[in-house]
């Protein structure tokens, strides 16, 4: 089956905000049939640094529900679900490797993760003096531990052996059924290249996002915001009236984690996750 992707091309250089009207939740679970297309509400920014992006998710996290519901088991009738990684605690510096599929918050927080062609994900930050030594260490390029910086402290997130993450929503505890989500948003670390080939040039996004309802059919994609310059930051995320995002593909940068930067090749780290709470799908009658 051909989709046709359609990808809202960013460019610019510094921060800026793009937020359409005001979203409206709903809790409703997503069935089976086709929808017609709704246009998502829309947040996106870019810039040298956390107070680049800072506004925007917030206003995001409001958007889907301002009360995180951490590791509560759902479903849940409001709120949103955030994994930063880190649990929070900046003390968190330890390199951890996690196997694919990676199964780790698919019970306290409902997200189930994939790479269709890597060998697993890592957390980590951008460098430590202990071995592996962060993402630097993993990968064996010393670069990373000063390209990349975290928004919330201190890991960041990577499939490794690939540029793609796929994301699958369940009911968070017990429950385990597949799930729907109102809306998906990503924090990027050094996302340089708006259209993957330079000026002049006119190549598919390093960076973008597909979003897919239950049946796997395409519901909308775009590109990231770039922010040129070691250490940039990038947020962007999406908001339905109801919950009918099943999964979520993320192409983060043009190639996998290793290699250093340099023409077309756009190496770019993963941050915080943010989600709206995951709501049971409903079968068709």
């Amino acid at each position: 089956m051909q989709r046709n992707l359609l990808f809202i091309g960013v460019a610019g250089l510094g921060a800026f905000l793009v937020l359409t009207s005001t979203a409206v939740r709903q809790t409703h679970a997503q069935g089976n049939k086709p929808r017609d297309f709704v246009a998502p509400v829309i947040f996106q920014a870019a810039g040298p640094g956390s107070d680049s992006i800072k506004g925007t998710v917030d206003d995001y996290r409001a958007a889907l529900g301002k009360t995180v519901n951490g590791n509560a088991a759902g479903p849940l009738t409001d709120g949103h679900r955030e994994i930063n990684w880190d649990g929070g605690r900046t003390d968190i510096v330890a390199t951890a490797l996690s196997p694919n599929p990676f199964d780790g918050f698919k019970v306290s927080r409902g997200a189930l993760f994939t790479t269709p062609d890597g060998t697993g994900f890592v957390q980590a930050p951008p460098s430590a003096d202990v071995a592996p030594g962060g993402l630097a260490g993993v990968f064996n390029n010393p670069t990373y531990g000063t390209i990349f910086k975290t928004f919330s402290l201190s890991r960041l997130f990577s499939a490794i052996g690939s540029n793609i993450t796929d994301v699958e929503f369940f009911v968070p505890g017990p429950d385990g059924r597949r799930a729907t989500v109102t809306g998906f948003g990503s924090v990027f670390t050094d996302v340089d290249q708006p259209d993957g080939g330079g000026p002049g040039k006119k190549h598919a996004p390093t960076t973008f996002m597909e979003f897919f309802d239950a049946d796997d059919e395409l519901l909308f994609s775009s590109s990231v915001p770039a922010s040129p310059g070691d250490g940039s930051l990038s947020f962007f995320g999406i908001v339905f009236k109801d919950a009918r995002i099943a999964r979520v593909r993320i192409t983060s940068g043009s190639v996998a984690p290793g290699p250093d930067e340099g023409g077309k090749r756009d190496v770019v780290m993963m941050d915080d996750f943010i989600y709206g709470e995951p709501q049971p799908i409903v079968p068709n009658p």
